[in-house]
């Protein structure tokens, strides 16, 4: 079906091809030029927003230059200034607006993170959802992790230390498509509620679904300029925002994460930085097998596997094997596929024909190579023009790519272990430590065993929901998955420079009534040992 011109004052009807006209959803030109007019782009170029449901094109995105980057900072530090004095009280009840707007617009926030993305609807509420969350948390724990707090001095009673946090200034944002409106903003508002200001690049193929979350934002109260969005390649807008931020918070490819740690490294700013993974699963002998069957479908296969902490390796124990391979298999087999904004479907379509050709190109290697599809394995342009079959590999062996490259798609390999020891040691395989996932009744020994697992989340029982949706848990990557945390204390302490503010009374730091300095050295040695003796810090 060919697409109306979006600016022609038609609509542009988006229709899953098996649902009839009166089921269709439609995004309309006007919505798309309030969503865009936030931008602060000047090119008068624009980039054409297609949907992966059925390649239609949503509308045209205004491109950004160097120059609107430079004017974005300057209103952002002018905005920052003021909000900075603020007080975390006044920060908090915005927060709070912000987290019930989410809740009331999530239909519509739901219908352009499908319309964009292509997954499933269950898929895109987790990310209002992940919105509210993380608001309503930095809101109630505001005081706690900002507010100045005292610290142990070295004369008791003489010393008082004082611990403020500064905020760094104006935050650079760089976040991806897989999650648009999460990542979008779930980073900066950690950022913005330590009192910094945000300028934020989203990908380029999902900027609608960022832009809402902007229209929230200031729907929220949250005061003009302190969050702006530009939009551009990365090439270009998004290394001239490393040039000027003061600190950068970066999601997407450890290869290009590689490069901004760079960049930043050069100018003495801070990073942090949630790249690739090749997360494993562990299915232990004692596991519940329909849980852990029902558990490892939404790990490898939410957002068609698009997903930073999402499964693409499992070990499963010799002695339930077969049973669990069936029961997983069949679990597989019974999924809703479609490309729809509905609910009722339960994986959606890949976002390009970029990801697409990943896919293909992955599991082509593998059966070449021997490897048995137990389930899919083949591109459905008949759902959509990106769709790719929810696949489970069996057999894959070191030499095929999948092996221990990132797919990012909805392909897991499965493997076999007889010794738990064998099963962490290849758990840990590879470079990557992001996210893992353990299967048993016996919680304890499941906790045990995740303290050997280097990655930067485990979840016990459950895929990726348990550490991710908890707040205040940090999440993050250990070695080549990345560095630095989001979420919890570490994701608001981030965007902060810590300030020691010391206050003396009566004795000073150096010799006094007539001391030499050996005496004073003399005198302020026996302090210390008696300081020990005492129990003191």
């Amino acid at each position: 079906m060919n697409a109306p011109d979006p600016n022609d004052g038609t609509t542009t009807e988006l229709r899953d091809p098996d649902h009839d006209p009166s089921a269709s959803l439609a995004l309309e030109p006007q919505h798309v030029r309030r969503l865009t007019g936030l931008l602060l782009a000047t090119s008068g170029e624009t980039k054409p927003a297609i949907s992966p449901i059925n390649g239609q094109p949503l509308g045209d995105i205004p491109q950004s230059t160097e120059a609107d980057v430079a004017e974005a900072f300057k209103r952002a530090r002018k905005a920052q200034a003021t909000w900075a004095r603020t007080t975390l009280e006044e920060r908090a009840e915005i927060f709070l607006r912000l987290h019930d707007i989410v809740l009331e617009r999530q239909d519509e926030i739901m219908d352009l993170i499908c319309w964009e993305s292509g997954k499933a609807r269950k898929h895109a509420f987790d990310e209002p959802l992940h919105i509210a969350l993380t608001a309503r948390y930095y809101a109630r724990t505001a005081q706690q992790h900002l507010g100045t707090t005292r610290v142990a001095g070295v004369v008791p009673g003489l010393t008082r230390v004082e611990v403020n946090r500064i905020p760094k200034g104006v935050v650079g944002i760089i976040s991806p498509w897989n999650y648009p409106f999460t990542m979008a903003l779930c980073d900066g508002l950690p950022a913005v509620m330590a009192g910094n200001a945000v300028v934020a690049k989203p990908d380029a193929q999902t900027m609608l679904s960022a832009l809402i979350g902007l229209e929230i934002m200031e729907q929220a109260g949250f005061p003009k300029d302190l969050f702006q969005m530009v939009a551009g390649p990365g090439r270009v807008i998004g290394t001239e925002i490393i040039n000027r931020a003061d600190y950068i918070c970066f999601t997407g490819s450890t290869a290009t994460g590689k490069l901004i740690a760079k960049q930043c490294a050069e100018r003495l700013i801070g990073c942090s930085l949630e790249l690739g993974g090749k997360n494993p699963i562990l299915v232990l002998r004692d596991a519940d097998l329909d849980r852990a069957a029902e558990g490892a479908v939404r790990a490898a296969f939410s957002n068609a596997g698009q997903l930073c902490v999402s499964m693409e390796r499992m070990y499963v124990a010799d002695q339930v094997y077969d049973k669990f391979v069936q029961k997983f298999v069949d679990r597989v087999n019974a999924m809703s596929l479609g490309a729809s904004t509905d609910w009722g479907v339960d994986m959606g379509s890949l976002i390009s024909q970029d990801q697409l050709d990943t896919v293909v190109a992955h599991v082509e290697d593998a059966r070449s190579k021997g490897v048995r599809i137990l389930t899919g394995g083949k591109a459905r342009p008949d759902l959509s023009p990106y769709f790719y079959e929810p696949t489970v590999l069996e057999g894959t062996t070191p030499d095929v790519t999948c092996f221990g490259e990132e797919t990012f798609g909805p392909v897991i390999s499965i493997y076999r272990f007889s010794d738990e020891d064998d099963a962490v040691e290849r758990a840990n395989d590879g470079d990557y430590g992001l996210n893992a996932s353990i299967y048993s009744q016996d919680g304890q020994r499941a906790r045990e065993i995740a303290r050997r697992i280097k990655c930067g989340t485990v979840n016990i029982n459950e895929a990726f929901g348990a550490t991710f949706a908890s707040i205040d848990s940090p999440m993050g990557g250990m070695r080549e998955s990345g560095m630095g945390r989001r979420q919890g204390a570490e994701g608001i302490l981030r965007y902060t420079e810590p300030q020691a503010v010391g206050t003396q009374r009566l004795l000073r730091f150096a010799p006094m009534f007539g001391m030499s300095d050996q005496a004073y050295a003399k005198f302020m040695t026996a302090n210390v040992k008696l300081m020990t003796k005492l129990g003191r810090k």
